[in-house]
C-alpha cells in the first residue's frame, strides 16, 4: 500500500522536523498543510499522515517513556535524532493504531532505519518495537 507507506513518510519526516527545530509537532504538521495548499508544487499532507502526528503528540509523553525504559543501553537524548523518530512513529502505531497489522508496523520503520539512518539502525529499530509489540497488551493495560 504505497499512500500508506508515503504517509509514514511524512509522519516521520513532520516529527523529524520537529525534533529538530524543537518546535510542536502539531505547528510543524500545520505548517506543512499551509505549504502544501499555498504551494501547487508541494505534495499534500495525507489524512493518514495527520492521524499519525496527531496521534503521537496525543501520547508523546507515554512514548518517550517506553522508549526510555526498553531502549538497552540508550537514553532517549544521546539516541540518534532519526532513530528516535523512527521510534515515536512505530510505537504510537504499533500501540494504539489497531487496523494496522504489528508485522506491518515493524517492517515500514525498519525500512525507514534503512533509508534515513546508519547501518546499525534497522536492526536497533526492529529489536526496540519487537520488544514493545511482546508487551503491547500489558502496556494498554497500564495506560487505561
Amino acid at each position: 500500500m504505497a499512500a500508506r507507506n508515503t504517509a509514514r513518510k511524512r509522519a516521520f519526516q513532520i516529527l523529524f522536523e520537529g525534533d529538530q527545530r524543537g518546535a510542536d509537532v502539531l505547528t510543524v504538521l500545520a505548517d506543512w498543510i499551509r505549504l502544501s495548499r499555498a504551494d501547487t508544487r508541494q505534495p499534500p499532507v495525507s489524512e493518514y499522515t495527520m492521524q499519525l502526528v496527531e496521534g503521537y503528540a496525543e501520547h508523546a509523553r507515554r512514548i518517550d517513556e517506553l522508549i526510555s525504559q526498553y531502549a538497552v543501553g540508550w537514553t532517549l537524548d544521546r539516541m540518534p535524532v532519526v532513530d528516535r523518530n523512527i521510534l515515536r512513529l512505530g510505537a504510537y502505531e504499533l500501540i494504539w493504531v489497531d487496523e494496522t497489522p504489528d508485522a506491518v508496523v515493524l517492517d515500514e520503520m525498519v525500512q525507514l532505519a534503512k533509508e534515513f539512518s546508519t547501518d546499525e539502525s534497522p536492526s536497533f529499530v526492529n529489536g526496540l518495537l519487537g520488544r514493545l509489540k511482546d508487551l503491547k497488551p500489558s502496556l494498554r493495560r497500564d495506560e487505561a
